[in-house]
């Protein structure tokens, strides 16, 4: 008969703190996947959504510029438009590098310096934003 464990009514986060730096690299991961995955369909319906607008209103074009490029000017003077590129630059750049760690922990790299290889991965991951932060808000995209 196996056991089972009582949580009770509310959860107990204080667990958290106990996670190792394989379990963060874990929750990380699955979190940047699943926002990169939120924002790729998201972007796919916008652009079907902008290419059916042009498709029916071909012959729309105000000032040399057709209702899409007009969209994407004014979705670039939005301040927290650029914060979330800045956000989903982070989200892929970690991913990306995680991945590459978890390639090589998968081949037999590294397999003693996992801890050390995820911080690598976070501050890589945090000074290439850092450097390209003002490349996005200043709009010399």
């Amino acid at each position: 008969m196996s056991q089972s464990y009582d949580r009770g009514l509310i959860e107990d986060f204080g667990r958290w703190r106990e996670f190792s730096a394989g379990m963060w690299a874990w929750v990380f991961h699955k979190f940047t996947g699943w926002v990169l995955i939120a924002y790729l369909f998201t972007h796919i319906a916008v652009l079907s959504t902008s290419i059916e607008a042009a498709d029916a209103s071909a012959a729309v074009i105000a000032n040399g510029e057709d209702v899409y490029t007009q969209t994407l000017h004014g979705l670039e003077s939005i301040v927290i438009v650029r914060f979330l590129e800045v956000g989903l630059l982070a989200v892929a750049v970690f991913h990306i590098l995680n991945g590459v760690r978890l390639l090589l922990v998968d081949l037999g790299l590294g397999l003693e310096q996992q801890d050390k290889s995820f911080y690598a991965s976070l501050v890589l991951t945090g000074a290439i934003v850092v450097a390209s932060v003002p490349t996005f808000l200043t709009g010399a995209f």
